[in-house]
């Protein structure tokens, strides 16, 4: 789609083959992953001018489960992910609008909870 000139943010693709090496590796990335992640991080920080965890400028990120064929309703998704009690505040800072920075991290601690910790969804609502 980059390549059409539409507006597409930069990304990296973790492939099935790192998700099996994690569970082959006792739900541990191998150091050689994490510096391959890190290098990828550090190319979407210099094209985007911000920064993983900056107290100013966070970069956020999304993460979204694939899948070879189409699976609608049955992939995950993280979105916001970089949000923290502390870049919350400069994302309000930044976008000037304190209740959307906080509905996002709302957002983002749900997603992580579902998601990565297994908290039903209704859980939040209670």
């Amino acid at each position: 789609m980059r390549k059409l000139g539409l507006p597409v943010p930069p990304g990296f693709t973790i492939s099935t083959k790192v998700c099996d090496i994690f569970y082959k590796n006792k739900k541990k990335l191998t150091t050689k992953i994490i510096k391959e992640i890190k290098k990828e991080l550090k190319l979407i920080e210099k094209e985007s001018n911000k920064k993983f965890g900056d107290l100013k400028n966070p970069l956020l990120v999304s993460v979204r489960s694939g899948a070879r064929i189409s699976m609608p309703g049955m992939m995950d998704t993280i979105l916001n992910l970089g949000l923290n009690d502390k870049t919350v505040l400069a994302l309000a800072s930044k976008t000037l609008n304190m209740r959307f920075a906080k509905d996002s991290y709302r957002r983002f601690i749900q997603m992580y909870g579902n998601v990565v910790m297994g908290v039903e969804g209704h859980k939040f609502e209670e």
